[in-house]
Order: C-alpha cells, then sequence, then structure tokens
C-alpha cells in the first residue's frame, strides 16, 4: 500500500512516496519536486565483503533521456557506457553525506540507485536524489544513522532563495548545496562570486533551516512505512591480544607518527606492522586482521592525542602554518602556459592550452545541449603516492577533483566575447600528500597568468581539517594526507581577499556546528591570502602577450547570407582556403567568423580570401568586373564572387553606342563603379563613370604623344 508524505520546501511542494513499487529492494521511495521525479533504491546484499576497512557502498546516479522527452545520441540510442560527468559528480554528492552514516565496522554489499525519471527543467534533480537516498535508507532496515536532507540554496538581489529554479541561477551569486542531520551540517559543496565569507555562513544557515521540516516527513513516512533496523555488531577482539599489541607498538607508533617525510614515515609504519605481525603470529595464529585493527586504532589515538595534549601536528607545524611553498612558471617552452605549485610534500604541475570555438566541449544533459569553453581536468597518477596501478580513465576522484578547481577558478576568467579562445587547463599532480585539488587550483591560476589569458584577478585554494574529542576542537590549516585520514573534517575552500569561489566541507562525525564552520572558515581565509602574496611574487598580472606557440586568433563578422558562398559546395571553398593558409577556421550561423593559426600571416591571407568572398558592393566603389552576358540593352558583369550588376548600354562610354559588342563581349574584363543599389538588391553598374571627362582624355593623348 502506498505511503505518502508532503513538506513546503521553497514554496514548492515535495512528496516522497513508497510502498507501491519497487518492493523487492530493501528500502525506495519515489520523490517528487515541482515536475521532477527521482526513483531511489537501496539494497543490502546479507553477505560480508571480507578483507576491506571501507563501507562497501555503491552510490549510482542516472538520468534517463526519456525524462526530458528526449532519445538518446549515439549508435545504440540508448543510456549506456560510462556515466556523464554531472552523473559522477551527483553520485559523489549523495555518497559523501550518507557514508559516514553507516555504522563502523560495516562490511555489507550495500547500493544506493537513484534514477531521474522525469525533469521539468526548473527543479535540479540532485538535490532531490540526495533527500530521497536517505528515505530509502531510513525506512529499510539497513543500519543507517539518518535521516540527512538537502537543499540548494542562491542569492538573487541579496535575497537568499531555496532551491532557485534554473532562470534564478543565472541570475545568482553563489550555487551551494548543503546537506544535514537535525543537529548539524555534514556536508556543502558550491561556488560562489567573490561571496564573503559571513555570507557564506548565513547562506548555510539559512539552508539549514529549510531542511528540518524534510528531516521530519521522512521520519513521519518511517513511522508509516518504515521496518526495524538491524544491529550490526562489529566482532570484538580479544582484550589480551589488544593489550600485546599497544605494548609491542605504542613506542614505534609514536616515532612514526613524528616523522615529517611522508615516505619515510610510511616505511616506519610498515615495518612496525611487519614486526608486530611477525612477533604475535606464533602467541596469537590467525589474528592478523585483529592485529591491523588494533594498530589501525593505536595510530589514529596517537595524532589526535599527540594534538589535543601536546598541540603538536604530524610535521610539527602550528595548527594555522602552511608548509613551505615553492612556485614556478613557465617552465615548459613549447606550451601555451605552465606552472609549477609545491605545498610541502604535495606538488602540482598545471597546463594552459588555447583552442579554437571548434574545440568546445559538447555536453549532452536533460535540459538539452550546451558548451563549454573552459575546462579543467585533474589527473592523479598513481606514482604521485609511490604506487604502482593500471592506467584508467578518470574516475571518481579525478573528475570530483576537476570540477572543484574549475568551479574555483571559472569566476576569474574573462567576461563572455572579451577572449574568443577555448581553454583547457590540466593539473597533473606529480607528488600527493593532502590537498592536492588546492594546488590544482593555485597552479590553474598561475598557468593561465604564464599563458596570457587576461584574467580578473587571482585566486588559491586551501583544505582545512579538524580534530574533535567532545566539546574541544582544533582547526587544522593545509592538512596532510594522514591527517585528512585520521581528522573528522576535509573542509576545502578557494578564493581571495574578495570572497569565495568554491567550497566543499565533508565530514566523518555526525556534523559540525556554526562555531567550527566559523572558525575554518577565518582560518581558511588567512590561510588563502598568505598563498596569494607568495604567488604574487612571482606573477602579479598575466603576460601581456600569448605565447609564440599559441594560436593567433582574428574575429571578423560577415552577412549570414554569405556563408554559403565561404564554405563552398560540399565544403569545396572553406577546404581550399584551409589547405592554402593552413589557418584553422570556425563559422558560427551568425555570422562570425574564427580564424586561428600560429602564422599571423597565414591568419590574414585567410581573412582576405574571405572578406574577398563575402565583401558587400559599396556605391562609389570602383571594381575589375568580368563581362558574364551581353544584351541588347546592356552587358551583366560580375564585380564580386555571385554578385552582378548592369552596365546599361548607356553607362558603356561617353560617346553613344550602337551596339553593345562594339565595346565589350563576354569574358572581358572591364574597369566599372558602382552607380546604384535599389531597395531589391540590384546594382546598376558604369564604365563610363572610370574613363574621365573626354575633352581630358584627349589632352592627355596629346601630351604623351
Amino acid at each position: 500500500m502506498k505511503k505518502s508524505v508532503q513538506v513546503d520546501v521553497g514554496g514548492r511542494p515535495l512528496i516522497i512516496e513508497t510502498g507501491h513499487a519497487v518492493r523487492q529492494a530493501s528500502g525506495a521511495v519515489f520523490v517528487r519536486y515541482g515536475d521532477t521525479v527521482v526513483m531511489v533504491a537501496a539494497v543490502k546484499e546479507d553477505r560480508i565483503r571480507e578483507g576491506i576497512d571501507f563501507v562497501p557502498l555503491m552510490v549510482e546516479y542516472q538520468e534517463m533521456s526519456y525524462a526530458a522527452g528526449r532519445i538518446p545520441g549515439g549508435f545504440f540510442r540508448r543510456e549506456i557506457g560510462r556515466p556523464s560527468e554531472k552523473e559522477t559528480l551527483t553520485s559523489r554528492l549523495i555518497d559523501r553525506p550518507i557514508r559516514p552514516l553507516f555504522p563502523k565496522g560495516f562490511a555489507y554489499e550495500t547500493q544506493v540507485i537513484a534514477t531521474v525519471l522525469s525533469v521539468d527543467q526548473e527543479n535540479e534533480p540532485d538535490v532531490v536524489a540526495l533527500t530521497g537516498a536517505s528515505a530509502a535508507l531510513h525506512l529499510s532496515p539497513i543500519p543507517f544513522a539518518g535521516p540527512v536532507a538537502a537543499v540548494r540554496v542562491g542569492r538573487v538581489d541579496g535575497r537568499f532563495i531555496i532551491n532557485p529554479s534554473a532562470a534564478q541561477l543565472e541570475r545568482s551569486d553563489m550555487n551551494v548545496v548543503v546537506a544535514g542531520s537535525r543537529d548539524a551540517v555534514v556536508m556543502v559543496e558550491g561556488g560562489a562570486q567573490f561571496v564573503p565569507e559571513a555570507d557564506i555562513l548565513e547562506a548555510i544557515g539559512e539552508a539549514h533551516r529549510a531542511i528540518l521540516p524534510i528531516l521530519d516527513a521522512q521520519e513521519e513516512l518511517r513511522r508509516l512505512a518504515g521496518v526495524p533496523k538491524e544491529e550490526i555488531v562489529e566482532p570484538s577482539i580479544p582484550a589480551e591480544l589488544e593489550q600485546a599489541v599497544r605494548q609491542m607498538a605504542a613506542a614505534g607508533m609514536r616515532e612514526a607518527m613524528t616523522t615529517a617525510d611522508k615516505m619515510q614515515r610510511r616505511d616506519k609504519k610498515k615495518a612496525l606492522h611487519a614486526s608486530v605481525l611477525a612477533a604475535l603470529a606464533e602467541t596469537f595464529p590467525g589474528s592478523e586482521k585483529d592485529v591491523e585493527r588494533v594498530l589501525e586504532k593505536l595510530e589514529k589515538e596517537t595524532v589526535r592525542r599527540m594534538m589535543v595534549e601536546e598541540r603538536r601536528r604530524i610535521d610539527g607545524r602550528a595548527f594555522d602554518e602552511i608548509r613551505p611553498l615553492s612556485i614556478e612558471v613557465g617552465l615548459l617552452p613549447r606550451t601555451h602556459g605552465s606552472a609549477l605549485f609545491r605545498r610541502g610534500e604535495t606538488q602540482v604541475l598545471a597546463v594552459t592550452t588555447l583552442g579554437s570555438s571548434s574545440d568546445e566541449q559538447k555536453i549532452e544533459a536533460l535540459t538539452g545541449e550546451s558548451f563549454k569553453s573552459f575546462m579543467l581536468h585533474y589527473n592523479f597518477p598513481p606514482y604521485s603516492v609511490g604506487e604502482v596501478r593500471p592506467l584508467r580513465g578518470p574516475g571518481r576522484r579525478e573528475i570530483g577533483h576537476g570540477a572543484l578547481a574549475e568551479r574555483a577558478v571559472k569566476p576569474i576568467l574573462p567576461p563572455n566575447g572579451t577572449f574568443p579562445y577555448t581553454i583547457r587547463v590540466v593539473c597533473e599532480v606529480l607528488e600527493s600528500n593532502g590537498s592536492s585539488s588546492m594546488a590544482s587550483v593555485c597552479g590553474a591560476c598561475l598557468s593561465l597568468m604564464d599563458a596570457g589569458v587576461p584574467v580578473q584577478d587571482m585566486v588559491a585554494g586551501i583544505a582545512m581539517g579538524l580534530i574533535k574529542e567532545g566539546d574541544n576542537f582544533l582547526i587544522l590549516s593545509d592538512i596532510l594526507g594522514d591527517e585528512d585520514h585520521l581528522g573528522d573534517m576535509d573542509f576545502k575552500v578557494t578564493g581571495n581577499e574578495k570572497g569565495v569561489t568554491a567550497i566543499q566541507m565533508d565530514v566523518k562525525i555526525a556534523g559540525i556546528s556554526r562555531e567550527i564552520m566559523t572558525r575554518a572558515l577565518e582560518q581558511a581565509r588567512q590561510g588563502r591570502l598568505f598563498i596569494l602574496s607568495r604567488m604574487r611574487e612571482v606573477i602579479s598580472t598575466p603576460r601581456s602577450e600569448l605565447s609564440p606557440y599559441a594560436p593567433r586568433m582574428e574575429v571578423i563578422q560577415i552577412n549570414p547570407e554569405k556563408i554559403r558562398d565561404v564554405i563552398g559546395p560540399g565544403g569545396k571553398i572553406i577546404r581550399g582556403i584551409v589547405a592554402e593558409t593552413g589557418a584553422k577556421i570556425d563559422i558560427e550561423d551568425s555570422g562570425r567568423v574564427v580564424i586561428m593559426s600560429p602564422d599571423k600571416d597565414a591568419c590574414q591571407k585567410a581573412i582576405d580570401r574571405i572578406r574577398g568572398l563575402t565583401m558587400e558592393p559599396e556605391i562609389g566603389q570602383v571594381y575589375m568586373a568580368r563581362v558574364t552576358k551581353v544584351t541588347d540593352f546592356g552587358a551583366f558583369a560580375e564585380i564580386l564572387p555571385h554578385t552582378e550588376g548592369l552596365i546599361h548600354i548607356s553607362q558603356l562610354d561617353h560617346k553613344r553606342v550602337q551596339k553593345v559588342t562594339d565595346v565589350v563581349k563576354e569574358g572581358d574584363e572591364v574597369l566599372v563603379k558602382v552607380i546604384d543599389i535599389d531597395r531589391e538588391g540590384r546594382i546598376r553598374l558604369s564604365r563610363k563613370a572610370v574613363l574621365g571627362d573626354p575633352e581630358h582624355r584627349k589632352g592627355r593623348g596629346r601630351v604623351g604623344s
């Protein structure tokens, strides 16, 4: 039997239904917001996945073309293959707030699938899917410590808007998704146009208040249709084994976790694990997994105790101290722009490439097709962390980090239409020990400036961490990889003195308070201002000229009706121009023509050819014309490609002409002047007008004799 709840969110009803479909899943809901409908199903397997130290949760978000009344492109005409970037990012968006709410030691294969069934082009399905995932898990027997819910917050004309429409987002100076529980915020993700930290905090607070009624609705639906939760008991570790491990490893763990160098620290931990396992193999046979679990607990306790009690970080820094910085620009000789940014043991090589409009990325989405002229791609090769693994295409992590860095940098790009290049920045992580996405933001900004892209400002990024014990908490600036792994929060903030351009927060505890967020944002602001000052010491303004290896681009406007003259039958003419000049030519339907070539002379040659093909006749202008047809009343002559005019018999010469062929014949080339263009575009030409006065010509002839 169908059970349903309804709640008002942002002035529109949000409806959650269950019980009438997908009844073999552990839990399933249909969520409707406006005419956007998302179905979410959650399933838990009965078997345990052995040998893992993470929650085996799979989250899949899929957008079906039929939801927008579209048929997919491609040969198969169906949704197959790799998920789109939007689907990948939304899967991450759903995963991050729900994953920490599974019990410690949960090792049952679990899957959440969110399917967009209908979309109205006004209400984004991503936050609807996240709320649906929580509702499906909350109703089910799966041990999930929810519920959570999410909304998007924007701001138009100084007024916050919950779940703004697509039109409102176009005018909004922020686009931030906030997920929360009843007591705290558990995730923040979004971008902004240099919005001050205080306003970001206010927006998050506004979003959290809007979330509370959605949580009430989920609780009501669970009361109506929920089932008892399964109890998951984490396997206990024998007390004597745990005591033996702690006695044997405590000193070694302390030594390892006070080693600043990442690779040396890793080697010491490996050696410690090996020695403890070997020493206890005979006394506690078959207990390798329990020994590893105790060592992991000991590592976390050691680091957190050091910070809370001794006020000491792993590498000895102060809590608000930034690791040593090293910055270099222009290091690659043949790329259009490059920068090498190092912060501690994290290093990113950022490379900028400029292209034409034909290099834009085509995006196919439920809202239709669109094109991206700025792309930032993030690569995380295995050698960056001293590992060996096969190279594959970008995974969710690479796509997510790249999208975050792209969002951070986009506000500083030149306004639309002022820089007619497609821009691609690739960030190669060469070394990683925390905050590689934030190093990518810094490297991308520097690389763009080195390429001569007229960016409007500079931005930098920093990752903040948290250690929370009871009511006490510590905020850590520029966290290491181990501090991220062993801490309670990963809070990334980008921007400059004016404000924030991107923000991403994930927590591993039940949530964080406004006080913690306030402290973290202010400490992040101080950190990124320090980084910006060091970046400006290396390069403070964009290069005045593009790299000599960057393509030269010229933009001209032609009459749209002349496009066919430039392209020619089957593209013959434009292919000929490209072959002759070596230039790359893009023609838009509006008549905007972009000519690109590394050679400036080639660009000009292509422009001259195109202008010659599309030139419009002007009254008073003189042309060399070719006679194409002779009649009794005059001759027709081509003055421009595909453009003819009439030389009336009376305009052939100053003297009376009895017969047109006495003066001109088909194929003759004659100098003519345009004397009139009527409303219908008919052109009148005159040969007589360029012959001059007859008496004057006689005089000149005599002088010359």
